[in-house]
């Protein structure tokens, strides 16, 4: 009885033993599949927040490149295609329901690739602006200098018109001691309309140093109290302000700069005859009126 249990008895701390190692080996084979379904829920969740942000990222990068294309009309057609190219890798990650180490690698690097493309525009922009910027500061200053010469033009034109008016005004001649004399064929004076034969106009052309010499063509233009100019031909003419108006008398003399007595006389023969009151007598020279007097015919 004793031998047939002995056996029995010296094998059960084996089978012991081995249950114990084997539920010792469940229990590690179970905290390893824990451990590894923890990491793996664990890489699973980074790699979704990585998705995310590079999909935020290319997100912002479409809407900074709508903002370029309003800001910077000229590179519209760049900036589509580089703006296309990011929405098309938006939309293969978002067509994405599963991802790895690789994919997400892969994307990270397309987007950085589209993100230094995006800063070359952006830096792009910024030279071109910087550009255009000293561009106008030195249009503005073109356009300044531009004004001031006009300026300094226009002040210079006016002031040599105010020369060449000085000097025109210089050179101008004058009538001085202009007396008008009504007399008959001997010379005697006379004032009575019906007694005037002749009406003698003396003046003394004053000495000017600027004005230039040589023939001078004088005119005389007398005019009745009733507005009538008197005169012998409807082709007496000559020119004043760019007009050609008729003269009573005329005379031509050789001016040297100095004091000329001159004597114009007009021949009351004929027709118009003169009248009663008073007369408006006009001397001109070099087309200008220099000298006028009243005459009264009683």
């Amino acid at each position: 009885m004793y031998n047939q249990e002995n056996p029995k008895t010296q094998s059960d701390p084996r089978k012991n033993a081995l249950v114990i190692i084997l539920a010792v080996l469940l229990v590690v084979v179970v905290v390893i599949l824990f451990m590894q379904r923890s990491e793996h829920a664990q890489v699973t969740n980074q790699m979704k927040q990585e998705k995310a942000a590079i999909e935020s990222e290319l997100n912002n990068m479409v809407l900074g490149y709508d903002s370029l294309k309003r800001k910077n009309t000229n590179l519209n057609v760049q900036f589509e295609g580089a703006q296309n190219k990011v929405k098309d890798l938006l939309a293969e990650i978002e067509q994405v329901k599963s991802t790895n180490f690789r994919q997400i690698s892969k994307y990270r690097d397309e987007m950085t690739t589209l993100r230094k493309i995006m800063r070359d525009y952006v830096i792009q922009i910024d030279s071109l602006n910087q550009k255009n910027q000293r561009l106008m500061a030195e249009n503005s200053t073109v356009k300044q200098e531009v004004t001031e010469v006009k300026t300094q033009n226009l002040s210079l034109e006016q002031e040599k018109k105010k020369l060449e008016q000085t000097v025109t005004l210089a050179a101008t001649l004058e009538a001085l001691n202009l007396k008008v004399t009504g007399t008959n064929k001997k010379g005697k004076q006379q004032t009575k309309a019906s007694k005037i034969e002749i009406l003698k106009v003396d003046f003394t052309l004053g000495k000017n140093l600027t004005a230039k010499r040589g023939t001078k063509n004088i005119y005389v233009r007398i005019q009745r109290p009733d507005q009538l100019l008197l005169t012998k031909s409807d082709n007496d003419l000559f020119k004043f302000e760019g007009l050609k108006i008729p003269y009573s008398a005329t005379r031509e003399v050789e001016y040297e700069g100095i004091d000329l007595p001159v004597s114009i006389y007009w021949d009351n023969t004929g027709s118009p005859t003169l009248v009663t009151g008073q007369y408006t007598i006009d001397i001109f020279v070099d087309g200008n009126n220099i000298g006028t007097a009243n005459y009264e015919v009683k």
